[in-house]
């Protein structure tokens, strides 16, 4: 049966100061606003406002307000549970606000809350920049900054909310404010790793930093065979690696890919997407350890733009399909879980079309990401040297059941060995105990929770990973205590 949406649930908005463009079911351009990279959640919001700047945010929040009404926030619609879209709400939708702007002499970098990462990259490169943000070029700025942000710069400057300098947003009560270390601090805190549930950014202020505009990247291609004694020498090489070198394994059936033969596309194999942003000079010294591991079936680095090298994912995770993810962190890449990880990959979901259909990667963390404190921010890092994720890909609701049964397999078969603390962006939603050991410590949940209490009392911001939600599921108690 097709969903039946109020066709003017909102019937007094926009009012008359709104520059933006308001979009309502059967208007032209709805359905194309409405999309997100997981098709799965195929929602139909009853209203998307797209703003133009802060001002049309507060009117909206303000509306909402007045109404009763949840808000939800579009971005890069990125969120893998579908957050941007719900069903019939009232949607917040900055991707209009894309202005940017890169101080040459300092690298300090303001971009609006609608700017996608291969945008900023873009922008910053002209003057020899970038800031450690994402792997994807068409995801959201926002939506990562807010949850902390990982990228192929991690492990030389940390995490992106360690190079962030303020954000402005507007609060669910429709007041705007700067939040950075000297102003609104606390705010700021809980912003960089729990900012979906707090407020919503409308721009964000960071210290970018000198990076190419060449760096060197691309893949090294292994068989399925040598993984897991290759994967399981990583954690000691890594350790001991150059900051500037960054090595995503990646275990997924072979795509179509330049110098991979035919009878390959389709069968297990061992991808080591390299990322090296040093001196061109010092490369093959960096990958001394790695070399040694043995001969690849394909080395296809090489000299590239930082831009190309950051977007290097975007062929293995394409949008417009039906999704499914799971992640966690790892204090340390073994050799059983590389041999379980090899293990799922042998036995994946049948492709639904040509192209990726599934993938286990584990980004490397360390180096710089252990620098920063653990309570500098609400984003936890304890013990994180490398992440793991799994992702699903198909495209028809029938193999709904299949592709969520091997992805969810791959996470029983890695949470043995997961830390307890998390990275909010990596995973589906996984309940309120999973949130509240996301943040990491007894004293970050409650200040978390106090935060979400004093900024949305009235749980406004509620289509994201939850901490209201997860508070009454826990109990009261979880507010003071650790449960």
């Amino acid at each position: 049966m097709d969903k039946i949406v109020p066709f003017n649930r909102f019937p007094n908005f926009p009012p008359k100061a709104f520059k933006g463009k308001v979009l309502r079911p059967g208007d032209a351009g709805y359905d194309e606003a409405r999309k997100i990279p997981n098709t799965r959640y195929g929602s139909e919001p009853a209203l998307i406002a797209r703003c133009y700047d802060a001002d049309d945010i507060v009117m909206a929040v303000k509306y909402c307000n007045a109404h009763n009404e949840p808000i939800a926030i579009r971005s890069g619609g990125h969120s893998i549970d579908g957050h941007a879209m719900p069903q019939d709400a009232f949607v917040i939708d900055t991707t209009l606000m894309k202005r940017i702007h890169v101080d040459p002499s300092t690298g300090i970098t303001t971009i609006e809350s609608g700017v996608l990462l291969g945008e900023m990259d873009a922008a910053t490169q002209k003057h020899g920049y970038a800031v450690p943000l994402g792997t994807v070029s068409s995801t959201g700025a926002a939506g990562l900054t807010l949850g902390g942000g990982i990228g192929y710069l991690t492990r030389r400057f940390g995490m992106t909310v360690d190079s962030l300098l303020s954000v402005d947003v507007v609060t669910v009560a429709g007041a705007k404010l700067t939040a950075s270390e000297t102003e609104n601090s606390e705010l700021f805190w809980g912003l960089r790793g729990a900012g979906h549930n707090l407020a919503i950014a409308t721009s964000f202020t960071y210290q970018a930093h000198k990076v190419g505009p060449q760096v060197t990247s691309g893949l090294i291609i292994y068989s399925i065979d040598n993984a897991v004694p290759i994967l399981s020498q990583m954690d000691k090489i890594m350790r001991k690696a150059p900051r500037e070198l960054s090595i995503y394994p990646v275990i997924l059936p072979a795509p179509p890919l330049p110098g991979l033969p035919e009878q390959m596309i389709g069968v297990p194999i061992l991808v080591l997407i390299i990322v090296y942003s040093g001196e061109a000079a010092k490369y093959e010294e960096a990958m001394f350890a790695v070399r040694e591991l043995g001969q690849p079936l394909a080395d296809m680095v090489r000299p590239t733009s930082w831009v190309e090298a950051n977007s290097i994912l975007d062929v293995l995770a394409p949008p417009g399909r039906r999704q499914h993810s799971r992640g966690g962190y790892l204090a340390a890449l073994t050799p059983e879980v590389a041999a379980k990880a090899v293990a799922k990959a042998m036995c994946p979901p049948t492709p639904t079309s040509p192209g990726p259909s599934v993938a286990i990667a584990f980004p490397c963390l360390g180096g710089a990401n252990l620098d920063f404190a653990e309570d500098s921010t609400a984003y936890s890092r304890t013990g994180a040297h490398w992440m793991w994720e799994v992702l699903g890909m198909w495209d028809t609701p029938e193999k709904d059941a299949e592709f969520d049964g091997w992805v969810d397999s791959v996470m029983d078969a890695m949470t043995p060995h997961s830390l307890r603390n998390a990275y909010v962006n990596l995973s589906v939603d996984r309940g309120p105990e999973w949130l509240r050991n996301v943040y990491g410590s007894r004293k970050k949940w409650r200040r978390v929770c106090a935060l979400k209490h004093q900024y949305d009392p009235h749980n406004r911001l509620r289509y994201n990973k939850n901490i209201t939600r997860a508070q009454k599921v826990l109990g009261r108690s979880s507010f003071c205590t650790w449960i």
